[in-house]
C-alpha cells in the first residue's frame, strides 16, 4: 500500500502509531523521498547487530617487563646504569655519597687547629708526605700503548730471513696494505712506486717473494690480494684430509664456477655428489673472509661470560643462588620524595616540575619492583630445573640429562612459556664442571622400548659411539644406524639420524670411508 506525502500527513496520530509500530521498517523501505527521487532513492532499513569480540592487549610496562626478563647479567647492569642516569629519584646503594660526621667531644684532639699553626709548623708531617708521594706518583703511571697492525707486522720482520734491501721492500709493502688487511694494489704497481720513491730499481720478483713471506706472518694470510688467495692460504695451513684437499681443489680451480653457482659442473669436475659438495661448502664457510679477524682470534681473549646463577654442591646437597642480587641495592631518593610531599607548587613551572618528579617516582618504584620480580622468578625457575636435573648437576654426566621442555617448567611454576623462554635465554650457570648454558638443558625426549623417555642428547651420544666403533672401510649409512639404535631399544627415523649427525658434525658414510683412506 503506497501513500503520497499529503495523504500520509492526513492520517490521525493514533492510527499513524498503529500503522508504524508493526512494520516501521517496511514503510521506510517502501516510501519514496520526494517526487523526483521516486525511482532512485528510498529510505533504507535500520540495522542493529550485536557483536562479541575477544581482544588481548599488553600494557607498555608488561612489554618492558618481558624485556627485563630477557637480559643477562651484563645487559642488566647496563640497563640499571641507564635508568640511574635518567631517573633522579632512583639511587644505587653502592654509589651513595658518604655522609659527613660531626665532631664528637670524646674524639682525640686534632693535630692542627688552624692554618697559622699548620702553615708555620717546622715538624714534618710524614703521613701527609707519604700520601702526597703515592698520589702524585699515580699520575705518572705509563699508559698502555695500542699498536697499529702495520706496526705489529713490522716488528715481526726480524723473524724473516730477509736482507736489508728486502726489509725495506717489506716495510713499504706493509704500508700499502689497506685497513681490511688485503693488498689491493698489484705487484707491478708496488714495484714502480717503490722504484720511484727510493730512486732505485726493484724487480717484481723481489716484491712477490716479500709478499709471500709477509703472508706467513701473524695474522696468517695478511697482505692477500684477493679473497680467493686468503681462503687458499687458510686451507693450506690446515691438516690435509680428503675434505681439505677437495676444498683446495674447488677454490683453486673452480672459484669462478662457485661464484656463478655452477654446482653441476663442480660436482662433475671433482667427482663428487651433491651431498659431498654440501659438506665441502660448509667447511669453506667456516673460514674467515678478513685477515684482521684472524688476528683477533689468535690473541688470547679473556672469558667475558659472567654467569647468572651459582651452583653450590656439598655432598648430596645441591643449591643454586643468583650470581648478583641487584634489587636490594636500589632504592628511592627519600629527600626528593619528602620535598615533593611538603613543598607547595604555585607557579606553572613548579607544577610542571612536580608532575615530572611524580612520573619519575612511579617509574622508579616500578623499576625496583620489576628487578625484584625478575630475581624471584629466576630463582623459582632455576630451582625447578635443578630439581628435575639433580643427577646431572651432581655429576656433570650429560648422559644423565633428563628430557625437559619449556612447558614442563611453565606448568610447575605457574608462569607462561614465553616467560620461561626469556628467563633461560642467554643465561649461564656456574657449576663445578664449568659454565652451562641453560638452553642446553632443554631437550626433547624419545621413548624407548621400556617406555622410558630418553633425552635426545643421550641418543646423540649413543649415535657417536656407534660411528666411532664402525668399520672404517664399510661405514654405516643412516638407515643402518637407525636399525642399530632400534635394536638397542631406541626407535628413531632415518631423517632424525641425519639431523643428529649434522649436529655432531659427522659426515655421511661415503665421506667417512674416503676420509679413512686418506684420499
Amino acid at each position: 500500500m503506497r501513500f503520497t506525502v499529503a495523504q500520509f500527513g492526513q492520517i490521525a496520530p493514533f492510527k499513524l502509531a498503529q500503522f508504524l509500530i508493526p512494520s516501521f521498517g517496511d514503510v521506510l523501505a517502501a516510501y519514496p523521498i520526494g517526487k523526483n527521487a521516486k525511482k532512485n532513492r528510498r529510505f533504507r532499513m535500520l540495522h542493529q547487530s550485536q557483536l562479541q569480540r575477544q581482544t588481548h592487549k599488553i600494557l607498555p610496562q608488561q612489554v618492558q617487563m618481558l624485556g627485563i626478563y630477557h637480559l643477562n647479567t651484563l645487559d642488566l647492569e647496563q640497563r640499571i646504569k641507564d635508568e640511574l642516569d635518567e631517573n633522579p629519584l632512583l639511587e644505587n646503594a653502592a654509589t651513595d655519597d658518604i655522609e659527613l660526621t660531626t665532631n664528637d667531644p670524646n674524639d682525640p684532639p686534632q693535630e692542627f687547629q688552624n692554618w697559622d699553626e699548620y702553615g708555620y709548623d717546622d715538624i714534618p708531617n710524614y703521613g701527609f708526605e707519604n700520601q702526597s708521594y703515592i698520589h702524585n706518583n699515580s699520575l705518572n703511571l705509563p699508559i698502555k700503548d695500542f699498536l697499529d697492525f702495520r706496526t705489529y707486522l713490522k716488528q715481526q720482520l726480524i723473524n724473516l730471513d730477509l736482507d736489508e734491501r728486502e726489509k725495506e721492500v717489506a716495510a713499504f709493502v706493509l704500508d700499502c696494505i689497506s685497513d681490511n688487511g688485503y693488498l689491493e694494489r698489484s705487484i707491478p704497481e708496488i714495484a714502480d712506486d717503490f722504484s720511484f720513491i727510493n730512486k732505485t730499481y726493484v724487480e717484481e720478483a723481489v716484491i712477490e717473494k716479500v709478499v709471500k713471506e709477509i703472508q706467513e706472518l701473524e695474522p696468517l694470510g695478511i697482505a692477500s690480494q684477493s679473497i680467493r688467495d686468503f681462503l687458499l692460504k687458510q686451507l693450506e695451513h690446515q691438516k690435509l684430509c680428503p675434505i681439505v684437499k677437495k676444498c683446495i681443489q674447488l677454490v683453486r680451480d673452480h672459484y669462478t664456477d662457485l661464484q656463478k653457482k655452477n654446482f653441476e659442473k663442480i660436482c662433475e669436475s671433482l667427482h663428487i655428489d651433491e651431498e659431498e659438495l654440501s659438506i665441502i661448502l660448509k667447511h669453506i664457510a667456516k673460514l674467515q673472509l678478513n685477515p684482521l679477524n684472524m688476528a683477533l682470534e689468535s690473541q688470547p681473549v679473556k672469558d667475558s661470560i659472567i654467569p647468572d646463577f651459582l651452583l653450590l654442591v656439598e655432598g648430596d646437597s645441591v643449591m643454586v643462588e643468583l650470581y648478583k642480587q641487584r634489587s636490594s641495592s636500589l632504592h628511592i631518593n627519600e629527600s626528593l620524595v619528602k620535598t615533593l610531599g611538603e613543598k607547595e607548587f604555585k607557579t606553572a613551572e613548579e607544577r610542571s616540575t612536580a608532575q615530572y618528579l611524580k612520573s619519575k617516582l612511579s617509574s622508579a618504584q616500578w623499576f625496583i619492583d620489576a628487578i625484584r620480580q625478575r630475581e624471584d622468578n629466576m630463582l623459582l625457575i632455576m630451582r625447578t630445573i635443578l630439581k628435575k636435573q639433580r643427577n646431572y648437576f651432581l655429576t656433570g654426566d650429560i648422559s644423565l640429562l633428563q628430557p625437559m621442555i619449556l612447558k614442563n617448567i611453565a606448568d610447575e611454576v605457574g608462569l607462561d612459556i614465553s616467560t620461561i623462554s626469556r628467563v633461560t635465554c642467554n643465561k649461564y650457570i656456574d657449576t663445578p664442571f664449568g659454565l652451562v648454558l641453560l638452553k642446553d638443558l632443554f631437550t626433547e625426549g624419545i621413548v624407548n622400548e621400556e617406555g622410558v623417555s630418553v633425552s635426545n642428547k643421550v641418543v646423540q651420544i649413543r649415535l657417536k659411539e656407534i660411528i666411532e666403533t664402525e668399520d672404517t672401510e664399510n661405514p654405516y649409512n643412516d638407515q643402518q644406524l637407525a636399525k642399530i639404535l632400534s635394536e638397542r631399544g631406541i626407535k628413531i627415523a632415518r631423517r632424525t639420524i641425519a639431523k643428529y649427525r649434522d649436529l655432531l658434525r659427522i659426515p655421511v658414510g661415503n665421506m667417512r670411508r674416503i676420509w679413512s683412506k686418506g684420499g
